[in-house]
C-alpha cells in the first residue's frame, strides 16, 4: 500500500458516515433547540459585527471585530476557492448543495462554541486571555474531561503546522502564482528530486519572509493585519464571481437544477445513485467544514481574545462569519465554477477557478488568473496567520502557560509554510481533511455535553435585551 493509499482510507475512515452524522446532527439538534437562532438572528447578527458593543468593561487582548477578523481571516482561505473546485470535481455539482447545507447548521454549531469560548476563558493580571474548546472541555465538563482537553489542544497543534494552517495554503498561493506566471512550467529549477518552477520557489519564500515578519509580532499584530485584508479581499473575490454569474445568467437555472438532482444522485448512473449521494455530501461537507470551520473548534480560539462582556454576543457575531465564508463566498465560487464548466476540464486545484474566471469574465484569461491569484494569496496568507495563533494557544494550554515551547512551535510553523509548495496536491488536502475530522471530535463531544449551558446562556441575554439591559448595562 502506498502512503497515498494510505491516507485515502484513514480519510474515507475519518469522514464516514459517523463523522457526517456526527457534525450535522450536532448543528440540527441545536438549531432545533435554539429555535433556528442562527437565521431569526441573522439581522442581529450583522449589526453586531459591524456595530461597537457599547459599555464593554471587558477584558481581552483585541477588540471585538479584531477578534472576529482574525477568526475570518484563518476561515476565508483555499477552502473557498481551491476546496470548493476539489468538491466539484470529485463530488460533482451536488457538492455545491450539501456544503451550503452543512453551512446551515454550521452557522449554530460555530455559534454555541464561541459562546462557550468565551464564557469559559482564562484572563490572566496583565490582560492575556487564554480560550477555546480545551478550557470549555476542563471548565465546563469537568476536571475528569481533562483529558479530552489536552487531545483537542494535540489535534490542534498539529492541524495548524501540518495540514490546514500552513501547508495547504501555501500549496494554494504557489499554484496560482505559478499558474499565472509560468502556465507552461518553462522555468524551473530541481529541489529534492523533483522539478518546480521558479515561480513556485520564489513564492514560498517571499510568503514565508512576510508570514514570519506578522507572526512574531504576536495576536495584536496579527489583529490589526487582518482587520484591514480580509474587508478588502472578501470585497474582491465577491465582485470578480458576481462578473461571472452576470455574464452567464443564462446558465444559472440549468446549474441549479443539476445541483439539486445531482444532490440527490438522479444524475447517477443505474444502481450508483446512493454511491454518488454519499460521495457529494462527503465531498461537499468535508469541503464546507475545511471552509467555514464550524464544529472544528479553531475559531473560539481567537474569539476569546476579544474585548466582549458578552458570550452570546460574540456567538451571534461569528455564526454570520459561516454565512459570510460558506452561503455567500463559497456559494458564488461554485456557482462560478459549473456555469463554466470548469469542473469537468480535467483540471484540479485552482486552475478549476481560474478558469472559471478566465473563461466567465469578458477580461480573458490572463486577467481572470490575476485576480484569482490575488485573491487567493490574499485569503490563505491570512489563513496562515489565524491558524498560527490556534496552534500557539493550543500548546500554551498543554504545557501550562510555559512560552518556550509555544516560540519553538512558532519556528516549525515558519518552516511548514517554506515547504508546502512542494507536496502534492492531493496528499495535502487528504492530510488537512483528517486532521480537520479529528479535532472536531472532542470539539463536538463538548458542545454536546454544554448545551444546555448554551441554551441558558442565551435564553439569559434574550431576556435582558427584552427587559431594557444591552450588555449588562441599563439603556437610557
Amino acid at each position: 500500500m502506498t502512503f497515498t493509499d494510505f491516507l485515502g482510507k484513514a480519510d474515507d475512515l475519518v469522514w464516514g458516515v459517523p463523522m457526517l452524522i456526527l457534525l450535522v446532527g450536532t448543528g440540527i439538534y441545536l438549531s432545533i433547540r435554539l429555535g433556528l437562532l442562527q437565521f431569526r438572528k441573522i439581522g442581529l447578527s450583522a449589526k453586531y459585527m459591524l456595530g461597537k458593543e457599547p459599555g464593554v468593561s471587558g477584558q481581552g487582548e483585541i477588540s471585538s471585530f479584531q477578534a472576529f477578523c482574525v477568526a475570518m481571516s484563518a476561515t476565508i482561505g483555499t477552502g473557498n476557492i481551491v476546496g470548493v473546485a476539489t468538491a466539484l470535481v470529485i463530488g460533482g455539482a451536488g457538492a455545491l448543495f450539501w456544503m451550503v447545507f452543512a453551512a446551515c447548521v454550521g452557522m449554530i454549531t460555530k455559534y454555541a462554541e464561541c459562546l462557550l469560548a468565551v464564557k469559559y476563558r482564562n484572563i490572566g493580571p496583565d490582560g492575556r486571555t487564554l480560550g477555546g474548546p480545551f478550557l470549555s472541555i476542563e471548565k465546563g465538563m469537568g476536571k475528569k474531561w481533562t483529558w479530552l482537553a489536552k487531545l483537542f489542544a494535540f489535534l490542534a497543534a498539529l492541524a495548524g503546522i501540518m495540514g490546514i494552517g500552513t501547508i495547504v495554503q501555501i500549496n494554494g498561493i504557489a499554484s496560482a502564482v505559478s499558474t499565472f506566471f509560468d502556465p507552461n512550467e518553462l522555468h524551473t529549477i530541481s529541489l529534492f528530486g523533483n522539478s518546480y518552477t521558479i515561480a513556485t520557489v520564489a513564492t514560498a519564500i517571499i510568503v514565508t519572509f512576510f508570514a514570519g515578519l506578522v507572526i512574531i509580532g504576536g495576536i495584536t499584530r496579527i489583529g490589526t493585519v487582518t482587520s484591514f485584508i480580509v474587508p478588502i479581499m472578501a470585497v474582491i473575490y465577491i465582485v470578480a464571481c458576481c462578473i461571472v454569474l452576470i455574464c452567464n445568467i443564462g446558465q444559472i437555472p440549468s446549474v441549479i437544477a443539476d445541483i439539486f438532482a445531482s444532490a440527490f444522485g438522479a444524475r447517477a448512473a443505474a444502481g450508483g445513485a446512493v454511491g454518488a449521494i454519499m460521495l457529494a455530501m462527503q465531498k461537499g461537507i468535508a469541503r464546507g467544514v475545511f471552509s467555514n470551520e464550524a464544529g472544528l473548534g479553531s475559531a473560539p480560539m481567537a474569539v476569546a481574545s476579544a474585548n466582549t462582556n458578552e458570550p452570546v454576543r460574540q456567538g451571534l457575531i461569528n455564526s454570520f462569519g459561516v454565512f459570510i465564508d460558506t452561503i455567500i463566498i463559497c456559494n458564488l465560487t461554485g456557482l462560478s465554477i459549473l456555469v463554466t464548466g470548469s469542473h469537468v476540464i480535467g483540471k484540479e486545484g485552482a486552475a478549476v477557478t481560474i478558469n472559471a474566471l478566465g473563461t466567465g469574465m469578458p477580461f480573458g484569461m490572463q486577467f481572470g488568473a490575476f485576480i484569482l491569484m490575488l485573491c487567493l494569496a490574499l485569503f490563505a496568507f491570512t489563513t496562515i496567520l489565524g491558524w498560527d495563533i490556534y496552534g500557539e494557544r493550543s500548546l500554551e494550554y498543554l504545557f501550562n502557560g510555559a512560552m518556550g515551547p509555544v516560540k519553538v512551535y512558532r519556528i516549525l510553523y515558519i518552516l511548514a509554510v517554506l515547504i508546502g509548495p512542494f507536496l502534492t496536491v492531493s496528499q495535502v488536502w487528504t492530510i488537512a481533511d483528517i486532521f480537520n475530522g479529528l479535532m472536531a471530535i472532542p470539539n463536538l463531544i463538548c458542545i454536546l455535553a454544554l448545551s444546555g449551558v448554551v441554551a441558558k446562556e442565551t435564553r439569559d441575554y434574550f431576556n435582558r435585551l427584552e427587559n431594557g439591559l444591552d450588555d449588562g448595562v441599563r439603556r437610557k
